[in-house]
């Protein structure tokens, strides 16, 4: 009798996470159809608008770096720096931005070569010196492959409203040619989006650092970008840190336009996989949690439940499950996307299949290969996330 008691009290635990995770597509796709994609307010302000810094961390090129860069000199907005940090002198981006600065002579742009050593973090090594120099009341960081609307910026201080430190953009994809292509559209489309939203909308953290504003006044009371340079996710303990300090952060109206001009399947399960183990390091917990977060493995878990409990047929439950997950996610793209898709119906399933399966074995090999490899560096983390390199090369 007592065995029986904790098969039911299991399956009742099992079918009311399943219940939760539905409600995060309902409100994923609510959340996203509200906030996403509004137009930023043009009508006259009774005080000028801030003035920004962007720094932008470059390392290397690719086909589309220039035309990415160069929509950050063409934006609508009145006062604005760029500010490039390249740590390798004789990186080939540096010709790119040196042509992009003459090209366009009224834009306020410099060029920081070298970076400064402050902590284990390449990125922050090569942001703080820009950052050092920068002279405007916020601070943007934005990631080499980023494509900028000319109102994107616009977009993003507007929503830097009182009590607010950190705006920053919900990461997906410009529309490009591949199943590779496709393959991230959907993922930054549905389940990270899934997951980015509702975050928002429940007030937890879920910051990514490929673009984000933040209050230049905050950072410098938090210790400055070099007091994060000791975590490999700046992005995560940056938002935690503004927090902890009494302000809020929020996510701006469009979406962070990832555009890089390298797009393959290898390198992003790479990325995704780095992200994961990095998830596990700083949240523990997630090792339970976001396993059975996905759609094959709840879907196998919620039929066993609801046979125990209400004696339903499970391959049915199974299928009629999967069709909803399915199309709440093609749902969610859409509203994300905000226009019609790249691709056709057909390549969408069978991209959606592809994650769906690969993701529980990505984050198992996360979790068995802890060792994190970014570019030609490797790098191991403590719990709760400091990061530490090592010497020996290790696959990520």
């Amino acid at each position: 009798m007592s065995f029986s008691i904790y098969i039911y009290g299991f399956a009742i635990a099992l079918f009311i996470f399943y219940c939760g995770n539905l409600l995060l597509h309902l409100f994923g796709i609510t959340y996203g159809k509200i906030k996403l994609h509004k137009k930023p307010c043009l009508l006259p302000r009774e005080s000028p608008l801030p003035s920004v810094s962007i720094l932008k961390p470059l390392m290397g090129i690719d086909p589309n770096l220039s035309a990415n860069l160069e929509t950050f000199f063409t934006m609508q907005y009145p006062s604005y720096e760029l500010l490039f940090c390249i740590e390798d002198k004789e990186d080939p981006a540096v010709a790119v931005v040196n042509n992009l600065i003459d090209k366009y002579p009224k834009v306020d742009a410099y060029l920081f070569l070298g970076g400064s050593k402050v902590g284990v973090n390449p990125k922050i090594n090569n942001l703080n010196a820009g950052y050092e120099k920068a002279k405007y009341e916020l601070i943007m960081i934005s990631d080499s492959g980023i494509r900028m609307k000319e109102d994107t910026l616009l977009d993003m201080v507007q929503h830097m409203k009182e009590g607010i430190a950190l705006v920053h953009q919900m990461p997906f994809t410009c529309d490009r040619e591949g199943f590779a292509a496709t393959f991230e559209k959907i993922y930054f489309g549905t389940y990270q989006s899934r997951m980015y939203l509702t975050a928002d909308l429940l007030g937890a953290i879920c910051h990514t650092g490929m673009s984000s504003l933040i209050r230049r006044d905050v950072l410098d009371e938090l210790g400055g970008l070099r007091a994060f340079g000791c975590y490999l996710a700046e992005d995560f303990f940056l938002a935690k840190a503004i927090a902890e300090a009494g302000y809020k952060s929020a996510i701006s109206s469009q979406p962070a336009w990832q555009n890089s001009g390298i797009c393959d399947i290898t390198n992003f399960q790479l990325r995704l996989t780095r992200w994961a183990k990095l998830r596990v390091a700083m949240v523990p917990h997630l090792i339970i949690l976001e396993p059975l977060s996905e759609c094959m493995v709840l879907g196998c878990l919620a039929s066993w439940a609801v046979n125990v409990l209400f004696q339903w047929d499970a391959l049915p439950f199974y299928l009629v499950h999967i069709l909803v997950w399915f199309l709440s996610d093609w749902i969610m793209l859409s509203v994300v996307q905000n226009g019609p898709l790249p691709f056709n119906k057909f390549n969408f399933v069978v991209g959606w299949l592809f994650r769906e399966f690969t993701g529980p074995y990505l984050f198992l090999c996360a979790l068995f290969n802890p060792a994190i490899r970014w570019r030609e560096r490797t790098f191991k983390l403590h719990w709760g996330g400091i990061a530490y390199e090592t010497k020996s090369r290790i696959k990520s």
